[in-house]
């Protein structure tokens, strides 16, 4: 899961993509941690996060942990390439990054709290990289699914930026795009810690907390 120095960090225009394909790739049916199917349709009254903060292993546990999130996922988003591979997505020719998926239970847990794990527990300032994962997959980024969602993410993006550059660190690199289409990773990126609880998790925060509440239009 360690990227490699020559990893390309450049993203590809739409024309430099890879093809890709018309049908998904195969991935787990059940979720390991909560038995529920994997692609279960949001209920009503739940709600839909996606977030990518690297690598997307330790990004799934994570969030799988938290009282009120119902159903994870890994897969990938943001890019051009319909159905991608891992290996296809790892070789910068797609332009996808590696995110989550997250179902929740507003009334448990509201998008500002999510919202703060995800400032808090990894580095949002490191461009196509985090720690010793380096590639545009890694990137950090929010994908908003409603407009209420994209005014919380925008606002929380200020309060953070401007807590980071006060303890002298740089400027969020996160982007903030509304959601398209999310591509369920391979079966075997699934639920991957509770698989291997000794594997590799690369989430490692800047030490700047976030406020609480963060003013946010969510509750």
């Amino acid at each position: 899961m360690f990227g490699l120095l020559n990893k390309k960090l450049t993203l590809p225009t739409p024309d430099e993509a890879l093809d890709g394909r018309p049908d998904p790739i195969p991935t787990a049916q059940t979720h390991a941690v909560f038995g529920c199917p994997l692609k279960e349709p949001v209920a009503e009254g739940h709600e839909e996060a996606i977030f990518a903060m690297g690598c997307f292993w330790g990004v799934e546990r994570l969030f799988w942990n938290v009282d009120g999130v119902v159903n994870t996922a890994a897969g990938y988003t943001g890019g051009y390439t319909p159905n991608p591979t891992y290996q296809e997505v790892c070789s910068g020719k797609t332009g996808h990054a590696e995110a989550v998926r997250v179902v929740y239970d507003p009334a448990k847990v509201s998008y500002s709290d999510l919202l703060r794990m995800f400032w808090e527990e990894h580095d949002p300032t490191q461009g196509m990289r985090q720690g010793n994962d380096q590639g545009t997959q890694y990137r950090s980024a929010i994908y908003y699914t409603n407009g209420l969602q994209q005014v919380d993410a925008e606002q929380s993006n200020q309060t953070y930026n401007a807590l980071l550059q006060e303890k002298g660190l740089g400027p969020t690199t996160t982007e903030l795009h509304s959601a398209g289409a999310f591509y369920f990773a391979e079966e075997e990126h699934q639920q991957y810690l509770h698989k291997n609880p000794d594997g590799y998790c690369g989430l490692k925060g800047t030490g700047v907390a976030c406020p609480m509440p963060l003013g946010l239009g969510l509750a």
